[in-house]
C-alpha cells in the first residue's frame, strides 16, 4: 500500500452523507498515513444517514468557508442523497470541487458523491462511474458512464455504492499517493 505521509486530503460533506461511505475511506487514508479533515459549510457537529435512518454525529474539523483547495493534495466526497444535494447548491463548495479538478489533484467519490462533480461543468469525456440513478445526469453532463466497482481517470476515483468500499478505499490510497495528475 502506497504511504500518504505528508499528504492532506480533504472530505467535504454536509448533513445527510452515507455515514460508511466518509468513515470507510476515512480510516483507509489516515492508516495510510494521510492527514484528513472533514470540511463543510456548516461548523460543530453534523449528522450522517446510515442505509434507512439518521446516524451518527460526526465532528466537522474545518469550515469551508476558512480552507482553500492550496491546503490539500487530494479531496474525498461522500455519497448520501441529501448531502452531494446540498453541497451542488452552494457556490462555495462548487469552486473548492473545481479547483481540485482544474490542478489536477485526485478526487475520489462515491454512490452519490459524482453529482457533486456534475456542478462543476469539468466531466465531459471524462469516464466514472457512481450510484446507477445518477448515470443519465452524468451522461448528459458530457461523461462517459460505466458500471464498474471502481473507475480511474486521470486521478478522478469514482464508485457506485458501499459494497465497492475495498476497492474505492484502495484506487484512491494509489491515486493520492501518485499524487497530481495532468490529462495528456
Amino acid at each position: 500500500m502506497a504511504s500518504l505521509n505528508n499528504r492532506r486530503v480533504a472530505i467535504l460533506t454536509e448533513e445527510g452523507f452515507e455515514q460508511i461511505e466518509l468513515i470507510s475511506p476515512k480510516q483507509a487514508i489516515e492508516a495510510a498515513g494521510a492527514k484528513v479533515d472533514v470540511i463543510s459549510p456548516k461548523s460543530g457537529k453534523i449528522k450522517a444517514w446510515d442505509k434507512t435512518n439518521w446516524g451518527i454525529e460526526i465532528d466537522v474539523d474545518k469550515q469551508l468557508s476558512d480552507v482553500s483547495p492550496d491546503d490539500y493534495d487530494a479531496l474525498v466526497l461522500p455519497g448520501g442523497v441529501l448531502n452531494p444535494d446540498k453541497l451542488r447548491q452552494n457556490k462555495e463548495a462548487v469552486a473548492f470541487v473545481s479547483a481540485f479538478l482544474d490542478e489536477g489533484k485526485p478526487v475520489a467519490a462515491i454512490c452519490h458523491g459524482p453529482q457533486m462533480l456534475i456542478e462543476t461543468g469539468m466531466i465531459g469525456g471524462r469516464t466514472l462511474t457512481s450510484y446507477p440513478s445518477l448515470q443519465t445526469d452524468l451522461k448528459n453532463a458530457g461523461a462517459h458512464w460505466i458500471d464498474q466497482e471502481v473507475v480511474v481517470d486521470h486521478g478522478l476515483v469514482t464508485s457506485r455504492t458501499p459494497a465497492d468500499l475495498d476497492a474505492f478505499n484502495a484506487k484512491a490510497i494509489e491515486e493520492i499517493g501518485e499524487g497530481m495528475h495532468h490529462e495528456a
